[in-house]
């Protein structure tokens, strides 16, 4: 793996912190829909980040999605919580995005937004591990 790799993994995890940045503000603000949204993006992109370190990529949302389950869930890697609570955040992301008259829980707004937080927290910890043990200093690549 090269820092160019390295680089485009640590941009994908900025993109799912600032989303996940996003969906907090836009919670604050009572914006549920949106908030969903950017909540869910979090997760994808923090997906996206891991998968860069294969180097693996996909174009579509169920592509990412499946592989990741298949290969980060399944595998426990990442723990088996975060396949149902992936699944959940896509569902309601669907919903709140396409669904002209699905409403948004604050409830279950504040679940993805506790899913996205903790599923970004573990990709970055799961990164800076998977550098480590590939000797790659994480600190020094922009």
């Amino acid at each position: 793996m090269d820092k160019v790799s390295i680089s485009l993994v640590k941009l994908r995890l900025n993109q799912a912190k600032e989303d996940l940045e996003d969906s907090k503000y836009l919670y604050d603000k009572k914006s549920f829909k949106g908030a969903n949204n950017r909540a869910y993006y979090s997760i994808f992109h923090t997906m996206k980040a891991i998968l860069a370190l294969e180097p693996t990529d996909f174009k579509k949302h169920k592509d990412v999605i499946s592989y990741f389950n298949k290969n980060y869930i399944n595998k426990e890697i990442f723990p088996k919580e975060f396949g149902h609570k992936i699944k959940k955040a896509e569902i309601i992301r669907d919903n709140s995005d396409y669904n002209d008259f699905y409403i948004v829980s604050k409830v279950d707004t504040e679940d993805i937004i506790k899913t996205a937080t903790t599923f970004y927290d573990f990709g970055v910890n799961y990164t800076k591990e998977w550098c480590k043990s590939n000797n790659i200093d994480y600190n020094n690549v922009d």
